[in-house]
């Protein structure tokens, strides 16, 4: 990508703040990006060739969404959580392993987007935030939802595509989560505790391609109390 359309697209970034430099064939974070530290809080650098982000990323104090979907990363740095203002955060199609306890630090973070990596383990240091509103780990390699996943405050998680067989009774107690999707896992019935279905705030329960029969959830404990949350969203809707 030539210089004097990176150059156009600053330019244009010190007057609005927004910074898109998607599909350019970029393996290294611009040295000139420096320029745009005090101004930029938008920052979208997807569908590029990354392998690795710099520690410099945390200099970027008013960045409030940072999208680097559609790369080769394989971690992200601790300087992530000096982004004290950041709102989203989106690492789709990447092939992160873990991810940096500095995200704990984000107490502004309002959507995390991390579905298409390689994580295993389900992101606790996430837990506590309590703007997020949409955590989604799709598509990853995360095999047990653990204890203390009950201080996560969001509404929406999605796990959809992972490898989960244990679910920690933790996730009832969650004050905020009302859909949680868990498709084509590894759930046994036996693992669906009765206090989701009778206690939790749950009201959308998403658990197709399990090994498990769907039939055999609605004469699981507590199915009619889900039901009636189920059936009392759906008439909001409507």
């Amino acid at each position: 990508m030539g210089n004097s359309v990176l150059k156009q697209h600053y330019e244009t970034a010190k007057k609005t703040g927004v910074l898109k430099i998607s599909q350019k064939k970029l393996t290294e974070f611009p040295t000139d990006l420096k320029q745009l530290e005090p101004l930029l809080r938008t920052l979208d650098l997807s569908e590029n060739k990354f392998t690795t982000f710099p520690d410099e990323i945390g200099s970027f104090k008013l960045l409030k969404h940072l999208n680097v979907n559609h790369n080769r990363l394989t971690s992200l740095p601790e300087s992530v959580g000096d982004l004290s203002k950041l709102e989203s955060l989106s690492v789709c199609t990447n092939k992160l392993t873990v991810l940096p306890h500095t995200l704990s630090n984000l107490s502004n973070l309002k959507q995390v987007y991390l579905s298409d990596n390689q994580i295993t383990k389900f992101p606790l240091m996430l837990c506590g935030l309590r703007h997020l509103d949409v955590l989604d780990l799709s598509k990853n390699k995360i095999t047990d939802v653990p204890t203390g996943v009950s201080d996560i405050h969001v509404t929406e998680l999605n796990l959809n595509q992972n490898e989960v067989s244990v679910l920690s009774e933790d996730i009832a107690n969650c004050p905020r989560l009302k859909t949680l999707r868990l498709e084509e896992n590894c759930l046994q019935l036996a693992s669906i505790c009765p206090r989701i279905l009778t206690d939790s705030k749950i009201s959308v329960l998403a658990l197709d391609g399990n090994l498990f029969d769907m039939k055999s959830l609605a004469e699981a404990e507590g199915y009619d109390k889900y039901m009636e949350r189920y059936t009392a969203v759906k008439k909001k809707m409507f």
